[in-house]
């Protein structure tokens, strides 16, 4: 596997992860996981993250840390705080949501 570097505010950054995919019924999942040097505040935690579920172009799930709104989440037009504990649970708790949707829609 090769290792990819962004530089994000003139820090080196390595991909964790990335996932694009689209499901049967013609939704889009994507998903990018970055290992930072430093938190990118107000998180406190090493990662820099994007996740999305778009349904018909509009975002329907959203998972990120974005600067200065920390770990936050959009599920089904509102957005709530987010309380990330590590990667492997943040993808849980992202695909629990898609597939909470996709099984009520």
């Amino acid at each position: 596997m090769a290792i990819h570097v962004v530089i994000f505010a003139n820090m080196k950054a390595r991909l964790i992860t990335g996932v694009r995919d689209v499901t049967p019924e013609g939704g889009l999942i994507e998903f990018v996981i970055w290992r930072v040097p430093e938190p990118i505040p107000p998180s406190t935690h090493l990662y820099k993250y994007r996740m999305v579920f778009v349904v018909a172009g509009k975002r329907i799930i959203g998972f990120d840390n974005a600067r200065g709104k920390g770990d936050h989440c959009h599920i089904d037009m509102s957005e709530r705080p987010y309380v990330f504990t590590e990667v492997d649970q943040l993808i849980e708790d992202f695909i629990r949501e898609v597939e909470r949707w996709r099984n009520a829609h």
